[in-house]
Order: structure tokens, then sequence, then C-alpha cells
């Protein structure tokens, strides 16, 4: 099969596409004729070699931890899905953006998506609808989620407007109007954020989702009125550890995938796709990954 890989850790330029091994699908696992994948800040991590003493894994790589297409293997004692059956979900550590890829956990693309966006809705989903689960019932209450147009906190955003919170999320300006669009109440990043969020809630905001790459979580905590226990973050795990918060990674959970895959049937979510470009065209990808707040798509012919 084609494949994007690298063979040793570095920048975008050390990928490259080639034939690779064919994977199959076993227990508890189906393979899919890939589609489309998505780049995650967690592929270029691997590519650049950032997570290879907690991560090791044997080279050559083919990045990739989430992907969309139709399956044609089915592992044994799996149930629900079918040779030919459209759908998104996740691989191991670093193995979709090939033209065939094994998920372990899965759900049906919903109609209201295209491939791309399915392909950019894996991880993101799966890690922002975990995310939320500390907080409860959000219903009447006001959520402040720190990178409001990225993966997470779009999927965060759109899943805790439908579940009756009012949502504050910082973005660039440029992403403003989108995001008011979706029903997102947007304020900037940077210095100065505790004095605009109580500007636009004076009541308070009762939890906080740290979904940016940046510094402030102690801003978010000084928010939700100095308890930790209110706040989550996908991003600094010194951080959590340090102030208290709940820390939370993405999991292979299909049940979490098909939570994701209602929302956007019910036309609640749709996964922010920015640039989509062929397999051929993985480095430059990568390359866009790295300043893009939307997903940036890879399609596999």
């Amino acid at each position: 099969m084609r494949a994007a890989r690298f063979h040793r850790y570095g920048g975008p330029e050390v990928l490259t596409v080639e034939d690779a091994p064919e994977p199959h699908a076993g227990p508890g696992s189906v393979r899919i004729r890939v589609r489309a994948a998505s780049v995650n800040p967690i592929d270029r991590l691997v590519r650049a070699g950032a997570l290879a003493e907690v991560l090791p894994l044997e080279l050559p790589v083919i990045p990739g931890r989430d992907a969309a297409g139709v399956v044609d293997e089915v592992g044994p004692d799996v149930r629900g899905v079918s040779a030919g059956d459209l759908v998104f979900g996740l691989g191991g550590i670093a193995d979709t953006t090939a033209e065939f890829a094994v998920l372990t956990a899965w759900a049906a693309v919903p109609p209201t998506w295209s491939v791309e966006e399915a392909a950019a809705a894996g991880l993101g989903s799966v890690t922002a609808l975990r995310a939320l689960a500390p907080f409860g019932d959000l219903r009447g209450r006001t959520l402040l989620v720190d990178g409001a147009s990225g993966a997470v906190g779009t999927a965060a955003a759109a899943a805790a407007l439908h579940a009756g919170a009012t949502v504050i999320g910082t973005a660039r300006e440029a992403n403003h109007e989108p995001l008011r669009a979706a029903g997102v109440v947007p304020t900037t990043y940077g210095p100065g954020l505790p004095e605009r969020v109580r500007a636009l809630a004076p009541q308070g905001v009762d939890a906080a989702l740290h979904a940016a790459a940046s510094d402030a979580l102690p801003d978010l905590v000084d928010l939700v009125g100095g308890d930790p226990t209110r706040v989550v973050t996908v991003i600094d795990r010194e951080g959590a550890a340090r102030l208290g918060t709940h820390l939370v990674d993405a999991a292979n959970d299909s049940s979490v995938l098909a939570a994701a895959a209602e929302l956007g049937r019910d036309g609640h979510y749709r996964p922010r796709v920015a640039h989509v470009l062929p397999l051929d065209d993985i480095a430059k990808a990568h390359e866009l990954a790295a300043g893009s707040s939307g997903k940036v798509v890879v399609t596999v012919p």
C-alpha cells in the first residue's frame, strides 16, 4: 500500500510517500480503506521525536492518529459494523495516513459531514467529550473554552451549547465571527484574559476547559473562583499536577465517537477543516498544521 512514512525524526521534510506493508484487522478492530486522515498536534510531536522517550516507536513510522474510510475487514468478535460501512475513528499512536488503517474505535459517519470533516473529527471530538465529563450537567452554566476554534475546542463548545451552557471562547480575532455564528461568545487570548472574561460574564464562570497551547491555566483557575476541580486541561500536564486541575487524555472509545457523530447528525457539531491536501503533499500538510486553527486533512486516493 502507499503510505506516508518517516525513517528519522525531524521536521516535515522527513516525510515521504512510499510503499509499506498492509495492516490487517485483529480482535476488536476493523480495517478501513482510508479516504482521508487528519494532522493532529500529536502527529507533529511524534514526527519531531519529542515523544520518543515516552512513546517509543519502531522506525519507519506512518503518522496519523485518526482517519475516515470504508470498512473492508472486520476483526473477530466485532459486532455492529460490516464491510462497506463508512466510518471515522482512531488507530494507534501513529498509523493512519495510508491507503489502509486499522481502527480500534470507530463510529458511522453522519450524513451531515463530508469525509474530510469526518477525518477531522476523531481525536478532537473524543478528547473534547471526555474533557467535559468532569463538569457534569452544564445546563444553565457558563463554560470558558480556551482555544475554542481548534479541533478540541470546536467539539467541546458544540457539545456544551447543545447541553444548555453559555460558552465563552478564546480565539484569534480572525476566528471570532465563526465562533459567534456557532453561538459562542468570543474573546482574545493573552494578557488581560481574566478582565475580558469577567466583563463578558459578570455573573462568573462555572467551569473552564484549557484546550489551547497557552499558559492560561492559572488564569482559568482564578476565573472559576480558585477551585481547580472546575478546570480541565488537555494540554498542560505539569500545570495540572502543580495546580490540581483535571488532566484528560484521549482514549479509543467507540461510545464517545458515537456521541460525537450523534451531535453531528443532529446538526449541533461540524468539525472545522481549514485545508485539504492530497497524500503526496503530506510534508506541506504538516507545515500548514503548525499554524492552522482548523484541521488540515490529507486525502488518500
